[in-house]
């Protein structure tokens, strides 16, 4: 089935398209209980995770920052945020559907809350990109979601309307905000989830 290229939809990354467990990555870190909800509060937690994605925190002063807090050495903190990294890995089945739209002729773009360097090494580790119309990184352009100036830059750097296009995120707070921009918001909870909404929306969008 194709539809008309006036239709797009978005994607998030972390948690969408790239596997993202917090928790578990806290797990795998520490074997002490209490060093591991320091760790949640103290980093994954703390309002410096969000600067790093806003692009206000680099790498080095992220790691001074989270080392201090935690009281352990910097070199403990940069090998978690080397874990963190590893760990976002992509998720086949969403990638089959990303694929498969591109497919039938539905323009994808990307928008993720997401540290340039994060991105970087995503860029360097996985050919998945290039199916993309356009992506959006908030640490690239200082802003973060559920920000309104971020989904009023990606619609017009790239030409989007919101009514004709689909945005796709695991957190709630972010689909909101994009419904409030006049995006249809699909929370993802899983491929086969994203697929059927995503499929109800294109059909009703192609017969309009």
């Amino acid at each position: 089935m194709s539809v008309p290229s006036s239709l797009n939809v978005i994607f998030d990354f972390g948690g969408v398209l790239v596997r993202w467990k917090p928790q578990e990555i806290i797990d795998h870190f520490y074997q002490d209980a209490d060093l591991r909800v320091r760790l949640r509060e103290e980093v994954f937690q703390h309002p410096d995770w969000l600067e790093m994605d806003r692009g206000a925190l680099d790498d080095a002063q992220a790691v001074r920052r989270f080392a201090t807090r935690m009281g352990r050495p910097e070199a403990e903190m940069l090998e978690l945020l080397q874990r963190v990294k590893e760990s976002l890995v992509p998720m086949e089945e969403s990638l089959e559907l990303v694929n498969g739209l591109a497919e039938r002729g539905v323009p994808v773009y990307g928008l993720s809350n997401m540290s340039t360097s994060t991105f970087r090494h995503l860029e360097d580790r996985h050919a998945i990109w290039d199916v993309f119309r356009g992506i959006v990184i908030s640490g690239h352009i200082k802003l973060v979601k559920p920000d309104p100036r971020i989904f009023e830059h990606i619609s017009k750097t790239y030409g989007l309307v919101p009514e004709r296009t689909a945005f796709v995120d695991d957190l709630e707070p972010n689909v909101e905000a994009a419904s409030r921009h006049g995006f249809r918001g699909i929370r993802f909870e899983s491929a086969a989830q994203c697929r059927a909404e995503l499929d109800a929306w294109l059909a009703t969008g192609s017969a309009s």
